[in-house]
């Protein structure tokens, strides 16, 4: 063979390694949570959690995409969806990481499918802090397992 098949050849076991890779880097979730449910404490509060997984993209500042589980609305709060600050909020505290879901038993989804939760990260209770920092306000309904003023 001459040089310029066996680059060709090189080139291809390159590509085809560096594809592979790549698709075997997408498709693990490296922060996968073995217990889908449970608690943790954040803050000295210890919460309960029906389901986890990873955040792979936020929608807005209280609409995000978790990872095995679909689109999480976050629950009895309400932001302006021109609100940057809360969408870049939601970013910071829950992109790329693993996040904790209370569902609420009353109502598991809204209207469009969107699960509803209480979300939580290692360090925060994300409903709240959107609340605390005022970047959302309380939208509480009904039927819902949590009471008004509790999230």
């Amino acid at each position: 063979m001459n040089k310029q098949k066996i680059s060709i050849i090189l080139l291809i076991i390159f590509l085809v390694t560096i594809g592979l890779t790549i698709a075997n880097a997408l498709l693990a979730d490296s922060n996968s949570v073995e217990k889908k449910s449970g608690s943790l404490t954040i803050g000295g509060k210890t919460v309960h959690y029906d389901n986890a997984g990873k955040c792979v993209d936020v929608i807005d500042g209280n609409t995000i995409q978790v990872y095995g589980v679909g689109r999480v609305q976050l629950t009895q709060i309400k932001t302006d969806a021109t609100n940057s600050n809360a969408e870049k909020f939601v970013k910071d505290a829950c992109l790329g990481k693993t996040v904790y879901l209370d569902i609420d038993d009353k109502q598991p989804q809204d209207r469009y499918g969107r699960t509803l939760a209480i979300v939580y990260t290692d360090t925060a209770d994300v409903n709240k802090e959107l609340i605390d920092q005022k970047l959302a306000e309380i939208s509480y309904f009904e039927p819902s397992e949590f009471k008004k003023g509790e999230v």
